[in-house]
């Protein structure tokens, strides 16, 4: 016997360096069952970037009515350009059993957390500021203001930890996927998601002996 589970929507956070991304993508190997969620925004594509694959690009009129019409888990304005997670091809996917995950920041988490209160909320944290500071620098594409910038922030992302179920040490890219896919298989069999239907399924099967 078995009941039809929903995906989980797996919602990603932590500091700049992480390695949030990396363990996504990581993720993504697993199997077709889990997706990327991918977000909609009105800033124009970059070389190399597709609609669909790396954004949904709306105008800005598009995205205001998308506002207007409830169509976001979150969304926010970041300089002249608006950012937001739709729910419509989430949802779909929850429904159909796949597992999406939603690379975010901590603000962006939180209107999630009121909105979808059943998804999961995982924070990576780095091995040590001093690992974190290096990864930084390490990637090579910001300046020395830019990168004292994100480690100053560093400390005050991570003192958030508390709004989140989940935490992971990501010493190890492969080894924190790992932790994550057992997360997701513990999550998934949580009696709290699914004590209603395992009841009924008993209820239906004890009529039929």
């Amino acid at each position: 016997m078995s009941i039809k589970k929903k995906g989980l929507l797996l919602v990603i956070s932590g500091p700049s360096g992480a390695g949030k991304g990396t363990i996504c993508k990581e993720l993504l190997k697993v199997g077709a069952s889990t997706k990327l969620s991918i977000s909609a925004t009105t800033r124009n594509p970059r070389a190399g970037e597709k609609e669909g694959i790396n954004y949904y690009y709306k105008t800005r009129e598009e995205f205001e009515n998308m506002i207007a019409e409830g169509e976001f888990l979150e969304y926010a304005q970041i300089y002249d350009n608006y950012y937001g997670t739709p729910k419509k091809a989430i949802f779909h996917e929850l429904e159909k059993g796949n597992d999406v995950i939603l690379e975010i920041e901590m603000q962006g988490a939180m209107q999630i957390k009121k909105a979808y209160p059943e998804a999961v909320f995982i924070f990576i944290l780095p091995p040590s500021l001093m690992e974190l500071k290096n990864r930084i620098v390490g990637r090579g594409t910001e300046t020395i203001e830019q990168i004292e910038k994100r480690f100053g922030s560093a400390y005050s992302e991570i003192k958030l930890i508390g709004d989140y179920d989940y935490f992971i040490f990501n010493n190890v890219v492969e080894k924190s996927a790992d932790e994550i896919k057992h997360i997701i298989y513990a999550e998934k069999n949580k009696v709290g998601r699914y004590k209603k239907d395992v009841l009924e399924m008993f209820e239906k099967e004890i009529k039929k002996c």
